[in-house]
């Protein structure tokens, strides 16, 4: 038979399993020796208060082994033989679209401009060694997105667009642990992520699907008002070669494809500009943050994860907080090209680092930027990832500041240890950087530090520019079948067309632009 039930218990029982059988044992008179297997549904930790608890949600085996998997499988067809439909890009999006069309029995062709998981690290290791930027295989391009090296959280409170559990299991299907299933802000982690997406991307092939690296949309096929496919450069070590690709099309090209929002605007197909957030990425020592977080000058102790923070307000009419908290991870460089410097954080799965870092970002609406040009938030983005570069000395190295220093306006005259590989360099950022952004982010970091006693510190170090929270456009679709508002057989999909914020949402987004490319195809 089986149990399930609803416990509140102290971190050295929640996060022990032997612990747990013995608690449950002795609190719901079980007989410990009939307990052959214990699952945790879900896990959450409450540390609101001084004293630091855990929930859980417990399925127990009493007598009896389970029968299923950890999680619900979804079975795959081969669609050799099956109508084809293009997905541009091989992020989140692209993968759980690509598996999506499978599962209905379609099959995808993939279009990815970068290398895939493993050789895109050789790439970004340059970035440090050289301060060069390759521009198609990077921090955020290439197989697995922008994601793929830059943490792996799966938390995401877009849980009414689509199935959160059905991309969770996917992933562990592919090879994730399935504690992703029970943690209350699950994570896979730098280190374990790019395993999964191989697993991915092999099952595509396993089942008959293509997927071409190197090979970069350049312009989209039409007649009259229909897409019928895309043209793409593929690079090989001997020539460049331009191909096309018939079929409707999934475009999922990331929040950073510059290049096709400019031949998006060039070409008059629908588009508007949207808002996005940016400033900075502030990082702690690990073990500050764990002492804060758990009221304890101990910090997490044995049992305890890593400490997260969320942090959220209001000043001058516009929201400041945190972006993408990575606890125990690294801040790296995220940028796509050259004359740019970009920040953003990313942790292993064990999130052991020293360092623990989090965007802190001010939101920008279209409307504070100036002009009429439909790209104008974008270059607003760049401008600032171009003045952060000249700031850096002209090289990957990160204008940076302390954070009491720059809330005080104050230059600082030396610098923490940083996870940040390239090296940082001392700028007073409250001075050149926007005094839209810098304003706020002080008031915000006065607010913040009300809120969490030590949080505000010199301990702490500010590193620019955090700038690529999200697509600064959004291509304009019908919210009925997610087709392009003019041009049918397109379909707008995940964070590069302004519809999703993270892994999660960009999978149950490709997961439903996948199902409507299906509708559409069966209907012609």
């Amino acid at each position: 038979m089986t149990e399930e039930y609803q416990i509140r218990v102290l971190p050295q029982v929640g996060y022990n399993e032997d612990n747990i059988k013995d608690y449950l044992a002795r609190e719901k008179g079980i007989d410990q020796r009939t307990i052959n297997q214990i699952r945790v549904l879900k896990r959450s930790v409450d540390a609101r208060h001084r004293d630091i608890y855990v929930n859980l949600k417990v399925r127990i085996y009493i007598n009896e082994f389970p029968q299923d998997e950890a999680y619900i499988k979804t079975e795959y067809q081969n669609v050799s033989d099956k109508p084809k439909i293009i997905v541009v890009g091989e992020g989140p999006s692209g993968l759980f679209a690509s598996l999506r069309l499978i599962e209905l029995g379609f099959r995808p062709i993939v279009l990815e401009r970068g290398k895939d998981v493993r050789e895109r690290k050789k790439d970004m290791a340059m970035i440090t060694k050289t301060q060069t930027v390759d521009p198609d295989s990077n921090y955020c391009f290439g197989e697995g997105g922008a994601g793929a090296y830059s943490d792996g959280k799966l938390y995401t409170r877009s849980k009414k667009r689509g199935s959160v559990e059905k991309i969770l299991n996917v992933f562990c299907q592919h090879g994730a642990s399935t504690s992703i299933l029970a943690d209350a802000h699950p994570h896979i982690g730098t280190d374990k992520l790019p395993r999964v997406i191989e697993n991915m991307r092999n099952r595509i092939l396993e089942c008959g699907g293509e997927v071409h690296f190197q090979t970069k949309m350049i312009s989209l096929i039409l007649e009259r008002d229909k897409v019928i496919g895309v043209q793409a450069v593929e690079k090989s070590n001997f020539e460049n070669r331009k191909r096309e690709f018939y079929g409707p099309v999934i475009l999922a090209t990331g929040h950073s494809a510059r290049d096709i929002y400019r031949y998006l605007a060039d070409t008059k197909i629908e588009i508007e500009p949207k808002g996005i957030a940016v400033g900075v990425r502030l990082e702690h020592p690990s073990s500050l943050i764990d002492q804060i977080q758990y009221h304890n000058k101990n910090g997490k102790g044995k049992y305890l994860p890593t400490a997260e923070y969320s942090f959220v307000t209001q000043v001058m009419g516009r929201g400041v907080y945190s972006f993408c908290m990575c606890p125990g991870g690294f801040v790296i460089p995220s940028a796509t090209g050259p004359e740019q410097i970009v920040t953003n954080g990313m942790s292993p799965a064990n999130r052991g680092t020293q360092w623990s870092n989090s965007g802190m970002v001010v939101q920008i609406n279209p409307e504070d930027v100036g002009g009429n040009d439909i790209l104008r938030v974008m270059h607003y983005q760049e401008q600032l990832e171009r003045d952060t570069w000249q700031q850096g000395n002209r090289k990957q190295t990160a204008p940076a500041q302390r954070m009491a220093d720059f809330v005080n306006g104050r230059l600082s005259y030396d610098l923490p240890k940083s996870s940040y590989a390239p090296g940082l360099i001392s700028s007073p950022l409250h001075f050149w950087m926007p005094s839209f952004i810098t304003k706020r982010l002080q008031e915000a970091f006065r607010t913040f530090g009300k809120q969490a006693h030590g949080f505000l510190t010199n301990e702490a170090v500010m590193i620019a520019s955090e700038t690529r929270t999200s697509s600064p456009i959004r291509i304009l679709r019908n919210p009925e079948n997610l087709m392009h508002v003019r041009l049918q057989g397109l379909f707008p999909c995940g964070e590069g067309a302004g519809y999703a914020g993270g892994i999660v949402s960009a999978g149950i987004d490709g997961e439903r632009c996948a199902e409507m490319a299906v509708a559409y195809l069966r209907q012609l």
